[in-house]
């Protein structure tokens, strides 16, 4: 909206030129939601402690987080409204793919809206029944993927694997079911990560920076070239809204830092989980994605590793999945927790960046 006032501008006025450029344009979006989520959170915090919108504690959790009962929880709306705010200053909002990924954005926010809603009115942390939340999230995913399917351009149904510069396999149609089960399950792995104090913010502020570069190669034909990666047309447009992203979840870290005054819920979660695995889908990165979020992988893994144990064998393997919580409960304090997962996350998207030239 913003760039459609600011473009005709520029045969009159050379200096603003400068916006046509990503990499001004990210860092002002970054900037924008940074400063979006730093000047209202206060007010949104505020508004959903008067509203009593406070996080259910689960009864068999580590003791230290009975204390968090009744923080405000939903604080991810603060991160979906500054995203799609800075996106109607920065973003070029006639791109098909920036559009399909504020559309699927603010979907899967319903559904963890929805969701956290109902936790704070039952006072319960079940929420939506998991088979209605697995139910929106398919119907989203597979409007997603479906509209990829057909309007992703040639070469989009090709798999491509780390260290390899050629794809593997054209799935063909195949690629559907398989994009649907990449958006759900990251969705929900991210969603199983948003435990501790500044877990899940610190996690995603490294992956937004990894996709931002991925998304900036990918969209430049010289690049992407001289690195082997599929040339994805109009994929640069997309820089803008992962670095718009890091700068929210950097805002809603101050907040969200131990000990912390809100708590993200599944309203962010699902939304940024969800998103993750739609911009790997456009830039083909579907593999390389679970690479960079190698720590949702594992929490993730841990949660069906100890429920197949519990149902098989009558035992768990961990003291409590996530495995964050595993830790926990094992004696280490949870800010040691946290800044160990960010590290390994941070190795996590070292490694999988390192893979462009490694192939």
């Amino acid at each position: 909206m913003f760039l459609e006032f600011i473009y005709p501008l520029t045969k009159y006025f050379t200096p603003f030129n400068v916006f046509m450029y990503l990499t001004f344009r990210g860092a002002y979006a970054a900037l924008t939601t940074l400063l979006v989520t730093y000047v209202f959170g206060p007010v949104i915090i505020e508004a959903l402690r008067k509203l009593k919108v406070g996080q259910p504690i689960r009864a068999d959790g580590p003791a230290t987080h009975l204390v968090k009962s009744g923080t405000p929880t939903m604080g991810g709306v603060m991160i979906i409204f500054s995203v799609l705010f800075s996106m109607l200053l920065w973003q070029d909002l006639t791109n098909v793919k920036v559009i399909l990924v504020a559309v699927a954005f603010a979907a899967f926010g319903c559904i963890g809206f929805l969701d956290d809603y109902l936790k704070v009115t039952k006072r319960n942390s079940e929420g939506l029944p998991a088979w209605a939340k697995l139910a929106g999230q398919f119907a989203v995913a597979t409007g997603v993927v479906v509209f990829l399917y057909f309007n992703g351009g040639e070469g989009i149904t090709r798999l491509y694997l780390p260290f390899f510069k050629n794809p593997v396999v054209d799935m063909g149609f195949l690629w559907i079911p398989f994009g649907i089960l990449l958006i759900v399950g990251e969705s929900n792995a991210v969603n199983f990560s948003d435990g501790l104090d500044g877990l899940l913010a610190g996690l995603l502020i490294l992956v937004f920076i990894a996709l931002a570069i991925l998304c900036y190669l990918s969209g430049r034909s010289d690049y992407s070239s001289y690195l082997g990666i599929p040339y994805i047309s109009d994929s640069g447009e997309l820089t803008v809204f992962c670095l718009a992203a890091v700068g929210a979840c950097v805002g809603f870290l101050w907040f969200n830092a131990h000990p912390a005054e809100v708590i993200m819920g599944d309203v962010g979660s699902l939304s940024l989980g969800g998103i993750v695995a739609t911009i790997s889908l456009i830039i083909k990165k579907e593999i390389l994605v679970l690479i960079i979020g190698g720590v949702f992988v594992l929490e993730i893994a841990s949660v069906v590793i100890q429920v197949v144990s519990y149902k098989l064998r009558k035992k768990r393997v961990f003291r409590m999945a996530p495995i964050h919580h595993h830790y926990e409960l094992a004696g280490i304090a949870e800010s040691k927790v946290v800044i160990r997962f960010w590290i390994l996350g941070g190795l996590f998207a070292i490694v999988a960046l390192s893979t462009l030239k490694i192939q």
